[in-house]
């Protein structure tokens, strides 16, 4: 069994959330602040999936860890599935929480209700010493709102515009228990633990 982990992100909130997913194996999880890893990987894969893979790879080679993390974003359907894959760099650069909320009001101003469908998407992607790579797909399904929520989630700014009708609130309202229900990161986690258990090897 794998026991020592690398999450490969500069996310804290996201590094807090996989050890919450992780808490019931016995890992020694590991973040890239917690190595003082400033390098950066430049995302130029086609899909969420590609990126994914390049991140994982690219930090598990460098520091010798096995490593996980995972690309993702939101696609919308009247914007022809952007911002997709350039979510936070949709304007060319890394762009603000606030500067992410802003431009997807912005491009969805006037469309109707019945027309603002999208989905949170995410790849998640464990490589291993053996420089195996395996990758689990995972979606949630919601509206664009009319207005964003007051309501903010550090590093998550889709959540404040993205409106859950089963439960008739924003993402970012969800209770901790709601929030369990429907986090497609955690679905796609539970899939790869069994990996994890066996060091790598299916």
């Amino acid at each position: 069994m794998i026991k020592k982990l690398l999450v490969a992100t500069h996310n804290p909130a996201k590094v807090e959330e996989y050890k919450k997913y992780l808490a019931d194996l016995p890992l020694e999880i590991v973040s890239l602040g917690d190595l003082n890893i400033t390098k950066k990987v430049k995302e130029n894969g086609k899909t969420f999936k590609e990126n994914a893979i390049l991140k994982a790879e690219t930090y598990g080679k460098l520091t010798g860890l096995p490593a996980i993390t995972d690309d993702g974003g939101l696609e919308i359907d009247a914007l022809g599935g952007e911002p997709g894959i350039r979510s936070r760099n949709w304007l060319g650069y890394r762009m603000t929480d606030e500067e992410m909320i802003g431009e997807v009001m912005k491009r969805m101003e006037g469309v109707p209700k019945n027309q603002r469908t999208c989905r949170l998407v995410g790849v998640i992607a464990l490589f291993t010493p053996r420089d195996k790579i395996y990758t689990q797909y995972a979606c949630k399904r919601g509206i664009i709102s009319l207005k964003p929520c007051e309501k903010r989630v550090p590093g998550y700014p889709f959540r404040s515009i993205f409106f859950l009708p089963e439960f008739k609130k924003f993402y970012s309202q969800l209770t901790e228990e709601e929030h369990e229900q429907v986090n497609h990161r955690k679905f796609a986690l539970e899939k790869l633990k069994k990996i994890l258990k066996k060091g790598g090897d299916k």
